[in-house]
C-alpha cells in the first residue's frame, strides 16, 4: 500500500499530456459565479474523451493526481486579487487509495500557489460504480479537512439515495437529463420539486447543470433554484475562465 500510495502521488506511470478548460456555476439571483469547474482536456483543447480514453487502471491514480494538480495550478494562475469563486475538482472514488495519503499532494499544491483549501470542491459522479463504503471514507476525510464535497449526476446513478442517506454532501448536482425539457414536462418537473424539498431539508445546495434553453432556466427558477451550469450561460473556456451570460433574474 505504502509503495503503491507514493506511486500515486509522485505522478508515477503517467504518459497522458492534458490540460484544463473551466466551466462557470452561476448564481442567477445575485449575479455572482460561485464556482468554476475544472475538466480535463488535450493540450490543444481536444476533448475530455481523448484523455480519459488513455486513463487505465495501471495509470489512473496517477492521472487523478495530476488533474488535482493541473486543476489548482491553472486556477490560482487565472484568479486575480479579490476573486473567491470556488474551484469544483472531479476524482475517481477508485483511484484513492487512502484518503490522508492521497490528498497530500493537493494540499502542498494548494499551499505552494497560494490558493486556499477552502475554495476547493471535491466532487464525484455518482454514475460510476462504487464502493459505497470506500466513497463515504473518502468524503468524510475531505470534510475533515475543510473542502467542500459534491455528487454529481445526482439521479442517474448506482448509489443514489442510501449514499445520501448516510452522507449529505454540500453539494448536489442534478443529472442533466433529469432535467431536459423540465420547462414542458410535467412529471420531470414534479420529480425536481420533491427533489429540491428533500435537499432543503438536508441541508443541501443544488445545482442544475447542462441548462441550455431559456424555458429550462426558468422553470427551475420558479423551483427555487439559484445555481445553474450550462451551455446557456457559458461554454467550458480552454485555460479560461470564461464570463458567462448573466440572464435576468
Amino acid at each position: 500500500m505504502a509503495v503503491a500510495c507514493e506511486g500515486c502521488r509522485n505522478g508515477s506511470g503517467l504518459d497522458l499530456s492534458f490540460s484544463m478548460a473551466f466551466q462557470p456555476i452561476v448564481n442567477i439571483t445575485d449575479g455572482t459565479i460561485f464556482a468554476q469547474e475544472a475538466l480535463v482536456r488535450g493540450l490543444a483543447g481536444e476533448s475530455a474523451d481523448s484523455i480519459l480514453s488513455g486513463v487505465t487502471e495501471m495509470n489512473r491514480y496517477a492521472f487523478d493526481q495530476q488533474c488535482r494538480v493541473k486543476a489548482i495550478e491553472l486556477a490560482a494562475a487565472l484568479s486575480s486579487p479579490g476573486r473567491q469563486e470556488k474551484l469544483s475538482i472531479n476524482f475517481m472514488p477508485n483511484a484513492v487509495y487512502e484518503p490522508r495519503a492521497c490528498i497530500r499532494l493537493t494540499l502542498e499544491t494548494a499551499e505552494r500557489v497560494g490558493f486556499a483549501p477552502e475554495r476547493i470542491i471535491f466532487e464525484f459522479t455518482e454514475s460510476e460504480r462504487i464502493n459505497t463504503e470506500h466513497v463515504l471514507n473518502i468524503l468524510f476525510t475531505y470534510r475533515s479537512i475543510g473542502f467542500k464535497t459534491a455528487i454529481d449526476d445526482f439521479g442517474a446513478g448506482h448509489a443514489g439515495l442510501n449514499l445520501l442517506a448516510r452522507f449529505q454532501p454540500d453539494i448536489v448536482k442534478l443529472d442533466m437529463d433529469l432535467i431536459r425539457g423540465i420547462d414542458t414536462d410535467p412529471a420531470r418537473r414534479v420529480v425536481v420539486k420533491h427533489t429540491l424539498a428533500m435537499l432543503g431539508e438536508f441541508g443541501i445546495t443544488p445545482v442544475c447543470e447542462g441548462i441550455e434553453t431559456e424555458g429550462e432556466l426558468r422553470a427551475l427558477q420558479d423551483l427555487g433554484v439559484e445555481l445553474f451550469q450550462g451551455y446557456l450561460l457559458a461554454k467550458p473556456g480552454f485555460e479560461v475562465f470564461p464570463e458567462p451570460v448573466f440572464m435576468a433574474a
